[in-house]
């Protein structure tokens, strides 16, 4: 059984350690979310202040970022 994960769209608020960023979500939630793997193998930069796409966890919690807008 496949679940799929919902893409939403955020902008960066803080950067924390480990490529984990808090993101704001356009709904107004902040969400802590950390870096997929291709973005990290690619050495693409997340600052503060970007907007990103993100998936979210269908069990909550946590996102990843998958792209950098």
């Amino acid at each position: 059984m496949e679940t799929h994960a919902s893409e939403v769209q955020g902008v960066v608020e803080e950067a924390l350690p480990n490529t984990m960023f808090r993101v704001s979500l356009e709904s107004g939630e902040v969400i802590l979310s950390y870096l997929a793997g291709k973005m990290r193998l690619h050495r693409i930069k997340v600052l503060v202040g970007d907007k990103v796409m993100l998936k979210l966890d269908p069990y909550g919690g946590k996102a990843r970022i998958t792209r950098r807008l």
